[in-house]
This record gives structure tokens, C-alpha cells and sequence, in this order.
């Protein structure tokens, strides 16, 4: 077992827990109408989450200036660790003027619910452009990602987080797996190689065929969509979860797929996005993670395969998990099943590509994926919610 355990070590080398004890939230709720507040927004309320369970190991906090300035230009932590994306919690200077270093500050939801502590050591100034074209390669606000930047405030809090009590979530309890329980599940069921699937959109035909070829190779299957904040356009996560879960009831084996939920909010920071979706699931125990085309794009932004190419920037032993590279996959009307460049000597007419944005284009206009788009059943889960 300790070789399991050696193999998929968290990023850094330890699994970060910042859920407060029964003991620590009541000192924490005793405290609550003293402390000065802060409203998380969405995204800011999945990072807390995802710090304090472990998820963004080595991060046990909202990054502090040297951190956060060195990932931006260089995507690695002061320490040398590999880290692709910011996690921060940015403020208006109206609201960070009366806070203080080395105090708490209350983190509360949008409710007004008291969620997390944060243990405040720095307030810093950051440039909104520089981290925008670093991180995003743009500086242009229709780029979603870089909207939030902008939009956010102008003043970063720093410091290490609790969080007052994990809770279920309120959708999708069955399948919220922390990583502390995931790697627990892949050692119960002697895995000692998984793969990693991070998808926003509904699975497809061609997700099937890559997830598949790399079943080949692994000992089981972490199929991890992401719940957090999207863009607007995108399926909503119910919708996506059914469709995951017909496949996984219907087209896999049943003893090689854990269907778990990823409660992280995309930034749509294409291939640096990819590092940091891989360091994830790495936290989470996986060994290996599939990497498409176009990995968290959105729009033109990115080159195609930039976001496998970004990989060739690090050592292996420095990220801790494999990528599997994969081609865009097709259907091959020649051969009449999915394939690959590699795989297919198929012309370009005889090519069906597939990717979320048509199977979204072709429900709105109401008509059903053809079978060579999307597994029927899935087609029809996906017409049925367009038309509610």
C-alpha cells in the first residue's frame, strides 16, 4: 500500500485539510459577530472549498504577493513547485482599507452565511492587464476569464483559510468525493494507475473514444466533471451529470469508473488552465490525465495544442502525472468508428468532428445529434432539458 500511496502523492507532498474541527468552528461561531465580513462570490466560494479540502495543495491559503507574482510569470510557486493559475481573494479598496494584517476576517457566503475564516497577513496592490495577458494571453474583457479579472477588485487578501464545515453539496451529494476519500477509494480497489477526466461540456462521442483508449493503459477511470461557475452558455452541471451518468451506467464497465463531482470554477485559461486542472486531479490521486485539443479554451484564444505543448515546459518529476496527449478525435465515416489522425486514413470529407459548442448549436436550433455525434440516449437527455 505504501507504494500506491508514493505513487500518487499530492502536489507537494502532502494532502492539505483546512475543515475546521467541531472544536475550532465553535471558537470560530463564537467570534462570528466580531469579525469584520467579506462576501465570497462564487468562484471565490469553490477556491476556499477547494483549498481546505485538499484540492489545491499545497496552497492553505489566498496567495500571497510573492506567490502570486511568480506564478504569473513564471507558473511556479516562490518554492519552485509548478503552479499554472492565481488563486486569490481580490477586494475593493473600500473593503480592505479597515482590515487589518494578522487579524480574521469573516468569509461569508451570498446568503450572508458565515462560511470560512480567513487568517489575514498581506494586503497587496496587483496589475489587472499584466496578470490578464500572462495568464489568459489576452488582455480583451469578452475573454471570460479575463471579465472576471477585470471585473474583480483592485486589492488582493492574503493569508491562510479555514473552512467552518464542509457540507454536502446541494445537487450532486452522491458524487462529492474529496480527495482525501478518492485516493482511499482507488487504494480499496487496488488502483494503482487512474486516469483523470476533466470536461465542462456534456460527453460526447469523441470524449468516449480518448477516456477509452486510455482505459487501455490504466487501471481505472476518474471521471471528474467540473460543477463550479461557468459561462453562461455553457449546459448547466444537472444537465451534464445525467449525461455522464448514462454513459457510465450504459458504455463503461461499471468496476473501472468513479463518477465524482470537481466543485472547482473554470477560469477558461486555456493551457495554463491545463497544468492546473492535471495538479488537481494529481491531489486527487490520479496518475495520469487526459489532455485534448483544446483543453479550457474558449473561442480563438489558444493555438491548437497549446495546451499539451505547455506540458513540454516542466520536468515529469516536477508535475507528478502523466498527460496523455490526445489528437482531435473524429468519426470516420471510412472506417465507420471514432478515430484520430493517427488512426484513420480518412479525408477530410469523411470526417464528423465533434465538440460541445455544435451539440449546444444543434439542440437550440432543435434538432438531435446524429448517433456518430453523441450516444442516443445521451442526445435525447440533452434535447429533453434544451426544450423544459
Amino acid at each position: 500500500m505504501s507504494n500506491i500511496i508514493e505513487t500518487i502523492a499530492p502536489h507537494g507532498g502532502h494532502l492539505v485539510n483546512r475543515v475546521a474541527t467541531p472544536a475550532e468552528r465553535d471558537e470560530f461561531m463564537a467570534q462570528a459577530d466580531s469579525l469584520p465580513r467579506i462576501e465570497l462570490d462564487d468562484r471565490a466560494l469553490s477556491d476556499l472549498v477547494m483549498i481546505a479540502i485538499g484540492g489545491f495543495s499545497p496552497l492553505n491559503g489566498f496567495m500571497a504577493q510573492d506567490d502570486y507574482e511568480r506564478v504569473v510569470e513564471e507558473m511556479r510557486l516562490m518554492n519552485g513547485l509548478p503552479w499554472a493559475v492565481p488563486v486569490t481573494l481580490s477586494v475593493s479598496a473600500e473593503v480592505a482599507e479597515p482590515l487589518k494584517e494578522g487579524s480574521w476576517v469573516r468569509l461569508d457566503d451570498h446568503t450572508g452565511r458565515f462560511v470560512g475564516v480567513l487568517e489575514l497577513t498581506q494586503k497587496y496592490r496587483y496589475n489587472k492587464t499584466h496578470e490578464a495577458v500572462n495568464v489568459y494571453r489576452t488582455d480583451e474583457e469578452k475573454h471570460p476569464g479575463v471579465k472576471v479579472v477585470y471585473e474583480q477588485g483592485e486589492i488582493n487578501l492574503a493569508g491562510p483559510i479555514w473552512l467552518l464545515q464542509r457540507d454536502d453539496h446541494p445537487y450532486f451529494p452522491k458524487y462529492q468525493i474529496d480527495p482525501a476519500e478518492s485516493r482511499k477509494m482507488f487504494v480499496e480497489r487496488g488502483w494503482k494507475t487512474v486516469v483523470g477526466f476533466q470536461t465542462r461540456n456534456p460527453i460526447h462521442r469523441a470524449h468516449e473514444y480518448i477516456i477509452k483508449c486510455a482505459l487501455e493503459i490504466v487501471d481505472g477511470l476518474f471521471l471528474h466533471p467540473l460543477v463550479g461557475a461557468t459561462k453562461s452558455d455553457d449546459i448547466p452541471a444537472d444537465v451534464r451529470m445525467r449525461c455522464y451518468e448514462i454513459m457510465v451506467d450504459n458504455y463503461f464497465p461499471q468496476n473501472r469508473v468513479i463518477l465524482a463531482i470537481n466543485p472547482s470554477a473554470m477560469r477558461y485559461a486555456g493551457p495554463r488552465e491545463a497544468i492546473f486542472h492535471a495538479l488537481i486531479r494529481k491531489n486527487y490521486g490520479c496518475t495520469h490525465f487526459i489532455v485534448g485539443r483544446d483543453h479550457a479554451g474558449v473561442g480563438d484564444y489558444y493555438g491548437t495544442y497549446d495546451a499539451q505543448h505547455i506540458f513540454d515546459e516542466f520536468k515529469p518529476e516536477e508535475l507528478g502525472i502523466t498527460p496523455l496527449k490526445f489528437e482531435h478525435a473524429f468519426y470516420c465515416t471510412r472506417t465507420n468508428q471514432m478515430a484520430t489522425s493517427k488512426t484513420s486514413p480518412a479525408t477530410k470529407e469523411e470526417r464528423i468532428h465533434l465538440s460541445g459548442t455544435k451539440v449546444r448549436e444543434m439542440l437550440r436550433r432543435g434538432e438531435l445529434p446524429p448517433p456518430e455525434f453523441s450516444r442516443p440516449k445521451v442526445a435525447a437527455e440533452l434535447a429533453k432539458a434544451m426544450h423544459q
